[in-house]
C-alpha cells in the first residue's frame, strides 16, 4: 500500500510539474519589445507612418513605439543627435548633411516622400517652366531640398534663376499658403498638403506645374527622381537592434502600402493623430503626396544620383562632400 501510495504523490507531482510548464506564462516571460522612438515632420514623411501608429495603439506592433511630430526640421534634427529619438523622418539633403557633420553618426534606412513640391498659381499665365522668366515666384525651403530643386530645374531648362525669375522666400509653409489663399500671392512654389488646402480654399488657385515631372524632364532621364524624404537612425541604435530596426523597416513599409491603398481611411488616422489637422485635406492630398518605401540597394539607388545632383548645385546643400558607402543600410 505505501509503494503505491508513494508511486501516487510522485505520479501527481510529476502532473502538476507538467501543467506548471505547459500553463500560459503569468509573470511574463514573454520575449520584451523594443523600444523605439519614432520623430517625424507633420505632412506627407508623417503621412506613412498612420498605420503604424494605429498598429501601435491597439499593441499590434512587434516594437514598443513612441512617435513625435513636429512642425519643423530643425526640432528633429536636436532630438536624434541627442538621443531621444532612434529614428526619424527629415528631408534628403538634411540627411546627408546630418552624416557629414556627426562623423557618421546616422544612417540612411528608407526612402519615404518623393516630389511633393508644385507651383500654384492664382491665374493662366504659367503652362510651362519658360512661362516663369521675368516672374515672381515665392516658395518656403531657402537652404534645403526645394531651393536647390528648382535651381536646378530651372538652369537645365536654360532659365538663370538668378537672372531670369526672381524667387522670394517665405519661411513657414503655413505663411505662405495662407498669403495664396488671400490672393495677395499671385504665384507660389508650395509642397503638398499645403497645394491641396489651398486649392481647397481658394478656387481660383490652380496647380500649374508639378516640379517632379519637370526634374525628370530637366534631367532627361525618367528614372531620376526628385527624393525629397528619407528615413535615418542613429548608427549606435542600427548596430545595436538589427532584429528591431529590420521589424520597424518591415511594418513602417507595410503602413506607407495601407495609406497608399485605404486613403479614406487613412486619412482619418492622419488626422486622428494630429499628422495633419484635417482627413478631408489628407484625403485629396494623399494621391499627390508620393508616399513610398524603398529600402537596401533600391534606397541607395534613389538617393544617390539625387545627392550627387545637389552636391553638383551647391555642396554645402549635402553638408560639404557626398557620404560615403556607409550611410546607406543595406541589411
Amino acid at each position: 500500500m505505501k509503494k503505491r501510495t508513494l508511486a501516487l504523490i510522485t505520479a501527481l507531482v510529476l502532473l502538476v510539474a507538467l501543467a506548471a510548464g505547459c500553463a500560459p506564462n503569468q509573470t511574463g516571460t514573454a520575449p520584451e519589445k523594443t523600444k523605439v522612438h519614432v520623430a517625424a515632420l507633420n505632412g506627407p514623411t508623417g503621412m506613412g507612418l498612420a498605420k503604424l501608429m494605429d498598429d501601435q495603439e491597439k499593441g499590434a506592433t512587434k516594437n514598443d513605439y513612441s512617435f513625435t511630430l513636429s512642425g519643423a526640421p530643425d526640432d528633429i534634427v536636436a532630438k536624434i543627435t541627442s538621443g531621444e529619438v532612434d529614428i526619424a523622418a527629415v528631408p534628403t539633403n538634411l540627411a546627408a548633411s546630418l552624416y557629414n557633420k556627426t562623423n557618421g553618426n546616422v544612417r540612411l534606412i528608407a526612402v519615404n516622400t518623393l516630389g511633393v513640391l508644385y507651383i500654384v498659381e492664382n491665374g493662366e499665365t504659367v503652362r510651362s517652366l519658360a512661362d516663369l522668366r521675368g516672374k515672381t515666384v515665392y516658395a518656403t525651403g531657402q537652404g534645403a531640398t526645394p531651393e536647390y530643386a528648382l535651381d536646378e530645374i530651372l538652369a537645365k531648362s536654360g532659365i538663370d534663376p538668378d537672372k531670369d525669375v526672381t524667387v522670394e522666400y517665405k519661411s513657414e509653409h503655413s505663411e505662405l499658403a495662407a498669403l495664396v489663399t488671400s490672393g495677395r500671392v499671385k504665384l507660389a512654389l508650395l509642397p503638398e498638403p499645403f497645394v491641396t488646402n489651398v486649392t481647397l480654399k481658394n478656387k481660383d488657385v490652380r496647380v500649374a506645374l508639378d516640379l517632379t515631372e519637370a526634374w525628370s524632364a530637366a534631367a532627361g532621364d525618367d528614372k531620376s527622381e526628385l527624393v525629397m524624404g528619407v528615413m535615418i537612425a542613429r548608427t549606435d541604435f542600427v548596430e545595436q537592434n538589427a532584429k528591431a530596426l529590420n521589424d520597424f523597416l518591415t511594418e513602417y513599409k507595410a503602413s506607407t502600402e495601407y495609406v497608399n491603398a485605404n486613403v479614406q481611411e487613412a486619412a482619418a488616422l492622419i488626422e486622428e493623430y494630429e499628422i495633419l489637422p484635417s482627413a478631408a485635406v489628407a484625403e485629396k492630398a494623399i494621391p499627390n503626396c508620393n508616399i513610398v518605401f524603398a529600402g537596401g540597394r533600391d534606397m541607395k539607388d534613389q538617393v544617390e544620383p539625387f545627392l550627387n545632383v545637389l552636391y553638383g548645385a551647391n555642396p554645402k546643400s549635402v553638408g560639404g562632400k557626398l557620404p560615403d558607402d556607409a550611410f546607406y543600410y543595406i541589411p
